[in-house]
């Protein structure tokens, strides 16, 4: 177990060149395009995931991303983010991801997408059509140092007062989607947290 643990925090699951889906507005496949490209200048539409993971408390694991990061480097964000790969379905990559930065494994629940864009100045822009997931985990963290420099577990009560203090603290999807968590998605939300 130690040494599957080893692989897991120090693995390279990131790649410039890996191949990411180029998609319209309504999500029809237009072509395939790298992670650098799909992220220079204003960016070009593409597929992408945001998972937020729960513990049996309530709280939600937040990750602080790691300076290696392109765009939004030591920012807070959600659990875990990411894009499926060409020939990857979305519920595939997003358990594929959830384990190489968390050593996680659990059930996850689709709620809704929606696409966003967010310049980050001279090094490049997210431009994505972001399917948005909740689950929950009981399960021992194990973080990506490659991917996440800092994680933690926080109450939404905490997480609210927090981003309403320090908001240039979090990345701008993080902030999008909150919003739909606890307002739109409320019953979702508290359905899977037993609220």
């Amino acid at each position: 177990m130690v040494e599957q643990t080893a692989r897991i925090q120090d693995a390279v699951v990131s790649f410039d060149t890996e191949p990411l889906i180029l998609v319209d507005s309504q999500d029809k496949v237009l072509g395939y395009a790298s992670k650098d490209e799909c992220h220079d200048g204003d960016g070009q539409l593409h597929r992408a995931f945001s998972l937020f993971i729960f513990n049996d408390s309530g709280e939600l694991l937040l990750q602080r991303r790691s300076d290696q990061k392109r765009l939004w480097p030591n920012y807070w964000s959600n659990s875990c983010c990411s894009h499926p790969r060409q020939g990857e379905e979305m519920f595939e990559a997003a358990h594929r991801r959830l384990y190489e930065e968390l050593g996680l494994r659990t059930q996850l629940q689709y709620l809704y997408k929606f696409e966003y864009q967010a310049s980050f100045g001279d090094p490049g822009t997210e431009h994505e059509l972001c399917s948005v997931f909740i689950g929950k985990s009981s399960g021992n963290v194990q973080v990506n140092i490659n991917e996440i420099s800092e994680w933690r577990w926080v109450s939404p009560a905490d997480l609210e007062l927090e981003m309403a203090d320090h908001p240039e603290q979090f990345t701008p999807w993080m902030k999008m989607e909150w919003a739909e968590l606890t307002g739109r998605y409320r019953q979702s939300l508290d359905r899977l947290l037993g609220a």
